[in-house]
């Protein structure tokens, strides 16, 4: 009893954590530009691959500060990419900070920051860089918070409709007559012999390279729910058909339960488990999809960021010798929600 009891506090422990990770990716998607200093498409000529900023407590005169600062910076040379701090000149953070301005949840426009260097109207004072800049200048945190809203849209809206579509088509092949159900499953069967990657690819190609957002990701939606339904469709019947003769399924009918109630009502319910487990299966896959897409350049297209497009800069060897948990940074994000999909999977195969 005490070890089931241990085992049931622990996964349900994990089944929190996995909650609060997706909780906080949420929470970052929706609040990206509040929560980023700059706008992610801004470019800071002056400094390209710049380091990430050095936070400081104590000055040159070795004084405690209990508000952190930055020093003012320069690049001392351009062929190694050399940055030189000032520690003359001093700019404290603050939170709430008067920056570019942008639309919060789409609705209300402000220039309200969480955070950052407050300008005071000075164009020439330095700039928190949490992540460094790109090659461009561009701030790499702020283009991380704005990256993690499209695959976050795109993946679990793509990933609903197929289940949806596969839980309908395989409810359908599994009350079918069994002529019916052979040539449903052998369509099922068709989409999952065929390669995912390679079918999405060949379905980019017929729309235009450059998209804006809202568009790539309807493409994406669309064509993920259309490549990944199969699965989910061949558990369902497997499913339906097994418990379709069960005692409670017979008296339902024998009570006059018509066949579309005692689907929705006794079937679907008791098959939910299962079901649940796949869709947590077909959500990373999705996922880490669209990445890869926007990684082999036929995603959502520059100057706009996702995770994808923001890790090519790791392709190169010698930025990635420099700054390599700068350019690596969208792998964290990667790296956590798989994670905490895979938290939640493990809950429910419980």
């Amino acid at each position: 009893m005490s070890e089931t009891k241990t085992n049931t506090h622990k996964f349900g422990r994990g089944f929190r954590v996995g909650i609060a990770i997706i909780a906080v990716l949420y929470f970052v998607a929706i609040f990206a530009e509040f929560l980023a200093p700059y706008d992610y498409r801004e470019q800071t000529r002056g400094e390209p691959l710049a380091p990430q900023s050095s936070i400081h407590f104590f000055d040159a005169d070795g004084s405690f500060h209990a508000r952190p600062f930055i020093f003012s910076r320069r690049l001392a040379d351009a062929r190694s990419m050399r940055y030189e701090e000032n520690a003359s000149q001093k700019f404290p953070l603050s939170f709430f900070v008067r920056s570019s301005s942008y639309n919060l949840l789409g609705l209300f426009r402000t220039d309200i920051h969480l955070f950052g260097v407050d300008a005071g109207g000075s164009e020439t004072q330095p700039r928190i860089r949490i992540l460094g800049t790109d090659q461009l200048g561009r701030d790499r945190f702020s283009r991380l918070l704005v990256a993690t809203r499209f695959s976050l849209l795109v993946s679990p809206i793509g990933a609903i409709l197929a289940c949806i579509i596969g839980v309908v088509f395989g409810a359908i092949s599994g009350y079918a007559a069994r002529s019916i159900d052979g040539v449903m499953m052998t369509v099922a069967d068709t989409v999952i012999s065929l390669p995912t990657l390679i079918l999405i690819l060949a379905a980019r190609a017929a729309f235009p390279l450059e998209l804006p957002p809202f568009r790539a990701a309807t493409m994406l939606i669309t064509i993920f729910a259309l490549t990944g339904w199969a699965e989910m469709a061949r558990l369902a019947r497997g499913q339906v058909v097994a418990i379709k003769q069960r005692d409670f399924i017979m008296a339902a009918r024998a009570g006059g339960s018509t066949e579309k109630r005692i689907l929705w009502r006794h079937v679907l319910p008791n098959i939910a488990g299962p079901l649940v487990v796949q869709a947590t299966l077909i959500l990373p896959a999705f996922f880490l999809a669209e990445i890869a897409l926007s990684f082999l350049g036929v995603g959502l297209q520059e100057p706009e960021p996702s995770l994808g497009n923001m890790l090519t800069s790791a392709a190169d060897l010698t930025q990635l010798a420099q700054q390599p948990l700068l350019l690596l940074s969208p792998a964290v994000v990667i790296f956590l929600f798989v994670f905490a999909i895979g938290l939640l999977s493990r809950q429910k195969e419980s």
